[in-house]
């Protein structure tokens, strides 16, 4: 089996280069050439490589793989959105004026079990690996960019199929190769992960990135919050709310709160109320977030009044909130709605 390079450092690419030297006979300085060559100047094959040698092509051909390859379905969404299948796995691209934003996915389902999600009805099948991740952005950002859209992606965000923090180690192993200087050198403030709140791995996410937080709430209420989301039973609304406390929001490095709006169940003006009061002092931004009906699930979204009182409830209160808009409905793109191999 070919090792896969995509996400790897120059001194881990050293490291296989050694490992196969005895068979191989590749000299370990071509690491550095290589992750130039894939990070730097989008080569999707080692034949793209012109400053290796043939020979050396050949034999890196025979026992290694960059790991960029293309999706096997697309769908174009009548706003411009996006939805790309790699594999087992959907990856959204959405475009907004001179913003280009990647939703990546970090797992095939998940184990969260959400009820307004489609993608958990999937269940767990399997975690994906770094070089897995990565591919969404290499392809798209590169090869695919030639015939997919003028801009230049602007934002990733870790919001499509799976909990990145179930995910930890090639989540941030991701992270590392996307901002790194000897990776694809992106800035980490153009990069949001949003997780559920797992805090063990929240708190290794935010001690070990610079990238912003996204913490998936939707509802202030304990017993309420149970009942849409199982992993409060472990992981509560209070200690997650502790552990962000303990960590500097005020500045560049942003902190935002998720929350899908759900006729009856958590709009009215209580739960906006006590939302305000749990995260008043929290430097935060609120994303209303339109529910998306889908079969496996039978909420009703909430209304556009209760939602922009809702909205004004938190303004009142000092807390920055946006309606966000719905993209990609129509090809079940937008929020809640990947999934594959679901009816």
């Amino acid at each position: 089996m070919k090792h896969i390079l995509l996400g790897k450092s120059v001194e881990e690419i050293q490291e296989l280069l050694l490992e196969s030297s005895a068979i191989a006979k590749l000299p370990s300085y071509l690491a550095k050439q290589i992750t130039e060559w894939i990070y730097k100047k989008n080569a999707i094959s080692f034949d793209e490589m012109t400053n290796i040698s043939a020979a050396n092509r050949l034999l890196l051909n025979e026992y290694f793989s960059v790991g960029i390859t293309a999706p096997s379905i697309t769908h174009v969404s009548k706003d411009g959105t996006q939805k790309f299948l790699f594999g087992d796995v959907e990856t959204v691209l959405i475009p907004d004026g001179d913003r280009l934003t990647l939703c990546v996915s970090s797992q095939a389902g998940c184990k969260m079990n959400c009820a307004f999600c489609a993608t958990g009805k999937m269940g767990f099948r399997r975690n994906l690996s770094a070089a897995e991740i990565l591919n969404q952005y290499a392809f798209l950002a590169n090869e695919g960019r030639k015939r997919i859209s003028e801009h230049t992606i602007t934002n990733i965000v870790f919001m499509g199929m799976g909990e990145p923090l179930d995910n930890t180690y090639e989540v941030i192993a991701t992270l590392h190769a996307l901002t790194s200087d000897w990776g694809f050198a992106l800035s980490p403030r153009r990069i949001t992960v949003s997780t559920i709140g797992i805090i063990p791995a929240l708190q290794q996410l935010i001690e070990q990135t610079e990238c912003h937080i996204a913490v998936s709430l939707h509802n202030p209420y304990h017993e309420q919050r149970l009942m849409l989301m199982p992993s409060e039973k472990v992981y509560t609304l209070e200690n997650i709310l502790t552990l962000l406390a303990r960590y500097d929001w005020a500045h560049q490095r942003k902190l935002s709160f998720e929350y899908v709006m759900l006729g009856g169940l958590n709009d009215s003006p209580l739960h906006a109320k006590i939302l305000a009061r749990l995260i008043r002092n929290l430097p935060c931004h609120v994303n209303l977030i339109p529910y998306h009906p889908h079969e496996t699930a039978t909420f009703i979204p909430s209304s556009r009044k209760a939602t922009e009182a809702f909205q004004n409830i938190l303004t009142e209160k000092g807390i920055n909130c946006t309606i966000r808009s719905s993209r990609g409905q129509d090809i079940n793109a937008a929020c809640g709605l990947l999934a594959v191999g679901v009816s």
